[in-house]
């Protein structure tokens, strides 16, 4: 669903459905900056991404709304509940856009149409929701589904391809086999394409998926390397990646809210120290390294603040996991009070370096979380080669003169 946020805003907000509304984005506290725009403001010359200043020089009579992003995600988490009593393997990608796996379902729904009908039946339920933020007494207000758009096809590329073509409301199913066919006239955009190769293909005379297809993949290649090829085989239909389920966690939530609200940044820093700590506290935590880091705040006049970051070394320590969040906080403020501010830990890795204080023997302990932490990386890396790749050295023949014969390599397994 394209414009999620923006949608998600309006359905709240009823009385601005006649007026060219823009909202901002949430990032951009110190040059704000238009992120999406309806098509009356759209045709009024505005455009994602020029400053605020520049918009209202184009369009005066433009409504701004300040984002709400707490409210926007919430919305879609409760779109992604839903979806998962249609079938188990749920993927979001991004606002608006979801992946839902059907393998399987034809018993349980019948084919490619009845599927989509129960995916529709799922956004039905998902705008009869009930669910609600205490703090905005508007949140019950649903997306209308006439703003949906499904794709059906095998593999997610091709499948996001029909989703785009669908009108509002409808579906557009890609039949097994005919995957080429169906690409060849879609345009070249959309392919995942950095701006010189997309610059390159069109100074080629390529502008349609089809005529890509029609180039010899080798050539491709030749001119592309690696990427090339994975965009030629995306453009003939040949890949088809399968819809990944994520693991729902069970965060781990620590809250503060203030007598009076908060504006200054040090206090909201320190405030973001304490909630950490506090987090790192839960007796669920032990044994585990924090991966992923979400802070929201709840401002004056129901607008919020979320910030959400991925820690590439997890850590259990505060400093290395509060340093990205105060990075955001001065980069890009709350663009008002803070009456409550919540930190919450959403994805672990396993193991850590702590010594666990009921643990019988500490050091055994320790050494016990290295080794998860290990596990866990050789699963990844078998995951993403797809072969095995760590061995072990054993000696064989330690007294023989020819070195291969002294040592052997085994699989190694921690």
């Amino acid at each position: 669903m394209p414009l999620f946020a923006l949608r998600s805003e309006l359905a709240r907000r009823p009385e601005l459905a006649s007026h060219p509304v823009a909202l901002v984005a949430p990032d951009t506290a110190r040059t704000p900056r238009v992120w999406q725009v309806v098509p009356l403001a759209r045709h009024a010359g505005v455009k994602p991404g020029m400053t605020v200043s520049q918009a209202i020089g184009l369009c005066p009579a433009l409504k701004l709304c300040e984002p709400d992003p707490v409210h926007y995600d919430e919305q879609f988490e409760q779109l992604i509940a839903a979806l998962a009593v249609v079938s188990p393997v749920v993927e979001p990608v991004e606002l608006g856009r979801v992946f839902v796996g059907t393998d399987g379902l034809e018993g349980l729904y019948g084919g490619p149409e009845e599927i989509v009908e129960a995916i529709k039946r799922g956004t039905r339920k998902w705008e009869r929701g009930t669910g609600e933020r205490s703090s905005s007494p508007c949140s019950a207000f649903r997306v209308p589904r006439f703003a949906f758009r499904v794709g059906w096809g095998r593999g997610k590329f091709v499948s996001w391809v029909a989703a785009t073509r669908a009108k509002p409301g409808a579906a557009v199913i890609v039949p097994v086999g005919g995957e080429a066919k169906f690409l060849a006239s879609q345009p070249l955009a959309v392919l995942p394409l950095d701006p010189d190769t997309h610059r390159r293909l069109q100074q080629l005379g390529v502008k349609t998926l089809g005529a890509l297809v029609a180039l010899p993949e080798e050539a491709v290649v030749s001119q592309f390397g690696g990427p090339g090829r994975r965009l030629w085989r995306l453009a003939a239909g040949l890949v088809s990646e399968p819809v990944v389920g994520r693991v729902v966690p069970e965060p781990i939530v620590a809250a503060l809210t203030f007598f009076t609200p908060v504006g200054e940044r040090d206090l909201l820093a320190h405030a973001l120290d304490k909630l950490v700590d506090r987090a790192l506290g839960d007796p669920r935590r032990s044994g585990w390294r924090v991966q992923v880091v979400r802070v929201r705040a709840e401002l004056e006049h129901g607008a919020s603040w979320l910030v959400t970051a991925t820690l590439k070394d997890p850590s259990a320590t505060r400093e290395h996991i509060a340093a990205p969040l105060k990075t955001q906080l001065e980069r890009s403020p709350p663009v008002g009070a803070v009456e409550r501010l919540v930190v919450e830990f959403t994805a672990f890795a396993p193991g850590t370096a702590e010594l666990q204080l009921f643990a019988h023997d500490a050091s055994a302990a320790a050494r016990a979380g290295r080794r998860r932490a290990l596990q866990g990386a050789a699963r990844e890396i078998a995951l993403r080669i797809r072969r095995p790749m760590l061995y072990h050295v054993i000696e064989v023949q330690p007294w023989s003169r020819l070195p291969e014969r002294r040592y052997a390599l085994i699989d190694y397994e921690p």
